[in-house]
């Protein structure tokens, strides 16, 4: 049983470890855009 937990844990890492550094590089990157005052591009109809 803890043979099982641990292979669990183990292959969850990678998924999670990758899963938040897209979130805090995409939050980063958010936050350096909002400071520096650059908008979004207008819609072009």
């Amino acid at each position: 049983m803890e043979q099982l937990i641990w292979n669990l844990l183990g292959y969850l890492a990678m998924p999670m470890i990758f899963v938040a550094g897209f979130a805090a590089t995409a939050l980063f990157a958010c936050m350096v855009l909002d400071l520096a005052g650059i908008e979004p591009m207008a819609d072009y109809d």
